[in-house]
């Protein structure tokens, strides 16, 4: 009896045990009762029938699929590997389950046929410098096919694409090759600005110089015409002093005349080029012979 008891408690415990079901956070609980969907719950403890009920834990969390990697054949006919990675999250647990029997398997398979498919639209080069309209492009496709599985593609990264050994030698040398030339066409664009930067200092340079001749020989010849017009000044306000003095001292014929012989005398000392008469001349000439008498007078007092 006490044999048959305890059998019964450990049966009891066991069927408890079986139906007490424990949700964690991230996950959800789908209940089928005889093999038929019942209910869906959530996070939490639930109790299901024993032996007649089961629940079907589905993770929630975001996951990563590795697609193995695989050759591609470009759209100019170069066999590349590329190998991807493919972020997902479910959005629906009954349609993860019921609607697809193996997920991951499915969407790398996905994954390869479109890989081809978008790969095979570029070329050698567009396929390595376009890496993120790839990634664009693969995930929108996963996305559409993979929406009636209750799950949401969140993004698709390409970790690597490897060319033949023989494309990579070759590219290696023509980026060598653009390299150097970008390197002589920097150069020589140097030089041409280095030349073009000389010849304007130069230019510049003779221009002031030029201009600066020009302002010295505007101001020297400004200098020498107020040299000249202070000089005349200076000859009118003499002579018009002296002929001032002149008219007010009145002097006589014959003083006059005796400030002609000592002119004419200045001007026969043989260093003059050049003689001036004056008007007067006949008059001068006419009284020659009353000069002479004065000379002779002058001449008798000495002895």
């Amino acid at each position: 009896m006490f044999v048959a008891l305890v059998i019964i408690a450990v049966f009891l415990i066991i069927v408890a045990a079986s139906s007490l079901k424990i949700v964690r956070p991230f996950e959800r609980g789908l209940i089928e009762r005889l093999g038929k969907f019942k209910r869906e719950v959530g996070s939490g403890v639930h109790f299901i029938i024993p032996f007649f009920e089961k629940m079907i834990k589905v993770d929630m969390r975001e996951k990563v699929i590795d697609v193995p990697p695989q050759e591609v054949i470009t759209k100019d006919n170069v066999v590349v590997t590329v190998d991807a990675v493919i972020y997902y999250e479910v959005t629906d647990a009954y349609r993860v389950v019921y609607n697809v029997s193996s997920f991951e398997m499915a969407t790398i398979k996905l994954a390869q046929t479109n890989l081809r498919n978008v790969i095979g639209e570029l070329e050698l080069d567009q396929t390595l410098t376009s890496r993120e309209k790839i990634n664009m492009k693969l995930r929108t496709v996963l996305d559409e096919a993979t929406d009636k599985w209750g799950v949401r593609i969140t993004r698709v990264e390409i970790k690597k694409i490897d060319p033949p050994q023989d494309i990579t030698e070759a590219m290696s040398k023509q980026m060598k090759a653009e390299r150097t030339k970008r390197a002589a066409i920097l150069e020589a664009e140097g030089y041409r600005e280095a030349q073009i930067l000389k010849a304007e200092g130069e230019k510049n340079a003779a221009i002031l110089r030029a201009e600066g001749e020009a302002e010295a020989i505007k101001r020297v010849a400004e200098a020498n015409r107020q040299k000249l017009i202070l000089e005349a000044m200076g000859q009118a306000e003499a002579i018009r002093m002296i002929f001032q003095a002149i008219h007010e001292g009145k002097p006589t014929s014959d003083l006059i005349t005796i400030r002609y012989l000592d002119a004419l005398k200045e001007i026969a000392n043989g260093q003059a080029t050049k003689i001036f008469l004056p008007f007067e001349a006949s008059s001068i000439l006419a009284s020659l012979g009353a000069i002479a008498e004065i000379f002779k007078e002058r001449e008798g007092r000495k002895e």
